[in-house]
């Protein structure tokens, strides 16, 4: 065989698995192609997608589809100039696909072109009027460019169409707050936690008008606000720092303290709850530990003043002068027009009895507040020139204040000191007061068609079960459950054999290429097991590692056939079974994404039912054969408790995560997903110990469950 011939065959089992390989020199199937990366786009794979879009594009270059595919994908990989272009690219190729001018109005938002971004929801909105996304965006980013009156019209005319839009009412009480109606904003605040009380930046953002309006009596709200918002996100770092400003408040100073050090073990490089604990520890006399926390603050942020002017009044109380002035001499050079921080050296200068630098920074000060007293007087003459008060009159000074007699009428120099000593005391408050931090659960843009973000099932759903195992050449490295190790007999022996290209590895959450380089090396690696099989007597391990890799690159129905040979070859080839199940599911998943994101509508659901159900009765099907050859593999049990939940087979589910546990008495997420099934029952007692189980075995999210079904 010439190589030439070898070349043609090699390319065309490539363009089989893909589609089709037509005379000549074979041609890419768009269709099949883009359906392929449509399926790597749903699973949230936007590097593998693009790369299947890029084909098509070069294959059907007039097509819109691909481009508009392709700008969603580099939209979610944050490059909003690139989903921009191919936005564009795709609205000049066909004007009527509202989604695309969504995606380049996101992009453009994102880039700080909120005007250009304003224009694409307007033309979006012609074609989809009722648009929930779309007018939420919009007013958003009329609220960017400063158009008030536009985006309150654009909010009104949202939550005229939907009434119970809790996130409608949370942007709208933003506008109000940027426009200063407090009164407003307070009441849609109100009204989107009486639709959803999970909404922790409707907390966030009450408690916030609250701190700022200077009521105590509000205080106690703005905690009960900041305690709901943190249990709801208990890893936000920032939400305790605002909490422990309003403990603060309360003169509750162990809570703030507390929340402080939750701040600090939840994000270690922040330096504001170093500082605000520092304050807390000066003023309880905590001198020593004050002063470690204002050096951890200036260790993140040399240039942090605030903190230089606390750690030289710690210096000063320790009589360390030294240290004191070094730390204030880098304020005052910050600041050289800063009169109270230079009066503030003089006060330590004078402390420690150098007369003549103490002297010198008073002089400086005093020249400095007279400098400020005369601007002052003179624009209070230029205010007062239209009184009538008769020249000479002592009744009412400039300043304001009652005259006193001659002989105690303060000097010019008195009345700098007394301003030097005001503003002495201002940098102090200044300086000494705790910090909050800006509202870290902002309204932001919402994408909530579904061929923007995420994925089709992922909506309108918070909770839901852990997801299969399955293979992979990747390590999950952020596996959920850190206490199980996940292994499979079978999978050991595949690897020993050294056939496989990579070694295999057991995960439960989706991982596979990261970046370009390990993407290519799959299309290699196809390549190479297209040109083996062509030329030698194909195994069965050849056709499960060609599968892998297409699962890799997410051409799931490819690698179902591929496992099938496999399975042809060696019928008792447990992990092909266990693999051709996964690949089964993704695809019947991907297809449905698909579905949903190229707008189609099934209008007999007896149909799509049956789709649906003769599919997953195959994925049982190999699960359950997996199950015959290797009984005691707990994660096919899992696996079968995951489709039998999805089908509805509570009872079915529960049995096959109960012996699953039997088998494998660590893993956490067959006791997550059993307490789940259970709580579906409405059996409240064995749902709470099994998600207790699962927190404890390090399934996080369980405690969440727990807290939402406790409520």
């Amino acid at each position: 065989m010439n190589r030439f011939v070898r070349i043609f065959v090699a390319l065309c089992l490539s363009l089989v698995a893909l589609g089709r390989c037509q005379s000549a020199y074979g041609q890419i199937n768009a269709e099949q192609v883009m359906r392929i990366g449509q399926n790597a786009l749903y699973f949230e794979d936007y590097i593998v997608s693009i790369q299947y879009f890029n084909q098509a594009i070069q294959a059907k270059p007039y097509l819109a589809m691909p481009y508009f595919y392709r700008s969603i994908a580099k939209l979610n990989l944050e490059d909003y100039l690139g989903a921009e272009a191919d936005a564009t690219a795709a609205i000049e190729r066909n004007p009527f696909i509202a989604d695309a001018f969504e995606v380049r109005g996101v992009a453009r938002q994102n880039q700080g072109n909120a005007a250009g971004a304003v224009d694409d929801y307007n033309h979006a909105l012609k074609l989809l009027p009722d648009n929930r996304g779309l007018m939420f965006n919009k007013a958003i980013a009329q609220e960017d460019i400063k158009d008030f009156e536009g985006a309150s019209a654009t909010y009104e005319q949202l939550l005229k169409s939907y009434p119970r839009y809790e996130n409608g009412y949370m942007g709208r009480a933003r506008l109000e707050l940027e426009m200063g109606d407090t009164v407003a904003a307070s009441a849609d605040l109100d009204r989107a936690l009486e639709l959803n009380h999970n909404l922790a930046g409707a907390y966030v953002m009450r408690a916030e008008i609250a701190m700022k309006s200077g009521d105590d009596e509000r205080l106690d709200g703005a905690r009960s606000d900041m305690d709901e918002a943190i249990r709801l996100l208990p890893k936000s770092a920032g939400l305790y720092i605002n909490r422990a400003y309003v403990r603060y408040k309360l003169d509750d100073f162990r809570g703030a303290l507390d929340d402080y050090e939750t701040s600090i073990s939840l994000d270690p490089i922040n330096p504001v709850p170093y500082f605000n604990r520092g304050l807390l520890r000066m003023e309880t006399l905590d001198n020593d530990r004050a002063l470690t926390d204002f050096s951890q603050v200036l260790q993140l942020d040399p240039n942090d003043y605030r903190a230089l002017y606390n750690r030289a009044m710690i210096y000063t109380a320790k009589r360390d002068y030294a240290s004191a002035i070094a730390d204030i001499s880098r304020v005052v050079d910050a600041f050289p027009d800063f009169a109270g921080a230079v009066y503030t050296r003089f006060t330590i200068y004078n402390e420690m009895g150098d007369r003549r630098h103490a002297m010198a920074d008073y002089d400086r000060a005093m020249d400095m507040f007279k400098k400020d007293r005369r601007r002052l007087q003179e624009s209070q003459v230029v205010a007062d020139a239209g009184s009538q008060h008769p020249a000479g009159s002592n009744d009412k000074p400039a300043d304001g204040k009652p005259q006193q007699g001659a002989s105690t009428a303060p000097t010019a120099d008195d009345d700098a000191a007394d301003m030097a000593r005001e503003s002495a005391e201002e940098v102090a408050r200044r300086f000494s007061s705790l910090r909050t931090i800006d509202n870290n659960v902002e309204v932001a843009e919402e994408h909530n068609n579904k061929n923007i973000r995420g994925k089709v099932q992922d909506r309108n759903q918070t909770i839901m079960l852990e997801p299969l195992f399955k293979l992979s050449y990747y390590a999950d490295d952020d596996a959920i459950d850190n206490s199980a190790i996940y292994y499979i007999t079978e999978v050991n022996a595949a690897n020993a054999t050294r056939a496989l290209r990579q070694p295999l590895v057991v995960t439960l959450h989706d991982t596979g290429p990261s970046n370009e380089d390990e993407i290519a090396h799959h299309f290699q690696s196809v390549d190479y097991y297209n040109s083996y099989v062509a030329t030698h007597t194909p195994r069965a391990i050849d056709y499960l590692g060609r599968g892998m890799d297409f699962m890799m690159l997410h051409n799931y129905q490819s690698a179902i056939l591929d496992f099938g040979r496999a399975i042809e070859l060696t019928p008792d080839f447990t992990i092909a079974y266990f693999m051709r199940a996964v690949a089964r599911y993704k695809d019947l998943k991907a297809r449905e994404g698909a579905d949903a994101m190229d707008g189609e509508r099934i209008t007999d659901r007896h149909v799509a039912g049956a789709r649906t159900a003769s599919a997953m009765a195959e994925i049982l099907a190999d699960i359950d054969r997996v199950i015959a050859l290797s009984p005691r593999m707990a994660l096919a049990y899992y696996n079968r408790g995951n489709i039998l939940a999805e089908t509805g087979d509570v009872d079915g589910a529960i049995a096959a995560y109960t012996r699953a546990v039997e088998l494998e008495p660590g893993l956490g997420v067959a006791y997550y997903n059993r307490g789940y099934q259970y709580l579906q029952q409405g059996d409240s007692r064995n749902g709470s110990a099994d998600l207790s189980r699962a927190g404890e075995l390090g399934i996080v999210s369980s405690y969440n469950l727990l807290k939402r079904m406790n409520r």
